[in-house]
C-alpha cells in the first residue's frame, strides 16, 4: 500500500471520529451505566459509525 493511500485512510478515520464520536451521547451513556469496556464494545460492534471505521481499517491491512 502506498504511503499516500495509507495517510488518506487514516485521515478518513480521524475525520469520522472527530465528527461523530467526539461528543457521542451513546458512548457517554454506556460508559456511565455499564463501564468503559462495554461502551467501547458497543461502538465497535453495534454503532454504524464504528462499522464504517472498521471497514476503513480493513483496507489498511
Amino acid at each position: 500500500m502506498k504511503k499516500l493511500d495509507r495517510e488518506a485512510l487514516l485521515a478518513e478515520v480521524e475525520e469520522l471520529m472527530n465528527y461523530y464520536c467526539k461528543d457521542c451521547f451513546l458512548y457517554k451513556h454506556h460508559r456511565k451505566e455499564k463501564g468503559k469496556r462495554y461502551a467501547h464494545r458497543f461502538c465497535i460492534t453495534q454503532c454504524t459509525v464504528g462499522e464504517k471505521i472498521k471497514a476503513v481499517g480493513e483496507k489498511l491491512s
